[in-house]
């Protein structure tokens, strides 16, 4: 009886430093989830801030956005506008043109206005989204969203994205110790 005592200490001693490693990874991922992510949350806002406003420039949005195919897409919606607004809105407004449009006319001034506008849409916008240019930095706008997110919400999202990861840094430390115990003992053997 006295010759299994030593046999089972020594297979508990890498089992306490399976645990061991396990506790003290849990440990870290705690004291990083809890006190260094939100004590870095303003840091970490500026930095991914500043990283999303060197990757999405302005230019790249008003090229998207000023693509002559999207404002084509726009044609259709406008020109059902001034349909509607030219067989019943005006007419409303000014009864006595209402003597003098018919459907030619309605159609002519349709496809006339339709034309300039084709052309003027790209200038409007343009010049649209340069004054919301001057007006809008993308840097701060997501600096500031991310600054604004409370430290439970950030922890929150920090642990859903790092879920599987978290739950394997954890069995490393265990793995670790375990590994770490093995040698130990393998240490007590031979010396």
């Amino acid at each position: 009886m006295n010759y299994l005592f030593p046999i089972i200490a020594a297979c508990l001693v890498p089992v306490a430093t399976a645990l061991l490693g396990w506790f003290i990874h849990h440990l870290a991922a705690s004291t990083f989830f809890n006190r260094i992510l939100p004590a870095r949350q303003q840091a970490l806002a500026q930095q991914i801030g500043a990283f999303a406003g060197q990757q999405l420039s302005f230019s790249t949005i008003k090229s998207k956005l000023t693509d002559p195919d999207k404002i084509k897409n726009i044609i259709p919606l406008v020109e059902a506008h001034l349909d509607t607004f030219l067989r019943e809105k005006l007419p409303k407004a000014m009864p006595v043109l209402s003597m003098f449009i018919g459907d030619s006319i309605v159609n002519q001034i349709k496809s006339h206005l339709v034309a300039e506008l084709d052309t003027l849409f790209p200038v409007m916008i343009n010049q649209y989204l340069d004054n919301v240019e001057k007006d809008l930095n993308i840097e701060k706008m997501i600096t500031d969203k991310i600054a604004g997110i409370s430290a439970e919400q950030l922890q929150q999202i920090s642990r859903q994205m790092l879920g599987d990861g978290i739950a394997g840094f954890k069995l490393l430390g265990a793995l670790t110790g375990f590994c770490c115990g093995l040698v130990a003992l393998l240490f007590l053997i031979i010396f």
